[in-house]
């Protein structure tokens, strides 16, 4: 791929296939690593990008890194919640531990849904599920917050 495409890509979709790659793997250093490499291998190998599909393209290549990552190290134990990079508000600080504190199928489903705007169609291609099973996780993310935080 192109130099500059993959410049402009990058330009526009850091952000969101940081905040994927955070999801899966919680430590903010594995999720920049994972930035980089996932557009290192546009840079790299000849992919094809079709217009208007570049977020979808680019959150599936993410998801895909991230799994080979925690497959190839059998991860060790999560990094402390302290160590992410967390919203400037105190509010949304208590929200974000307890979102990064779900059990990942949940966490997965809430980053992906409620941070990047995705459709519970569009979930269940990346992760291999049913809409309705998309849902279902959503819906049980959710009560386990409102239980932990005692509030919707």
């Amino acid at each position: 791929m192109e130099r500059d495409l993959v410049l402009a890509l990058y330009d526009e979709y850091a952000d969101s296939v940081y905040r994927v790659a955070l999801g899966y793997l919680r430590a903010p250093c594995d999720a920049q690593d994972a930035v980089q490499s996932v557009f290192c291998k546009l840079l790299e190998r000849e992919l094809t990008v079709y217009p208007g599909r570049e977020r979808a393209f680019l959150t599936k290549l993410t998801i895909n890194h991230c799994k080979n990552q925690l497959a190839a190290a059998k991860r060790r134990a999560p990094a402390a919640l302290d160590e992410l990079e967390l919203p400037a508000e105190p509010e949304d600080r208590v929200l974000w531990h307890a979102v990064m504190a779900l059990p990942e199928k949940y966490r997965l489903v809430v980053v992906l849904h409620c941070l990047e705007g995705y459709s519970f169609a569009e979930i269940a291609g990346f992760l291999h599920i049913t809409p309705s099973a998309v849902s279902m996780r959503l819906h049980r993310a959710r009560k386990i917050l409102s239980e932990e935080l005692g509030r919707d």
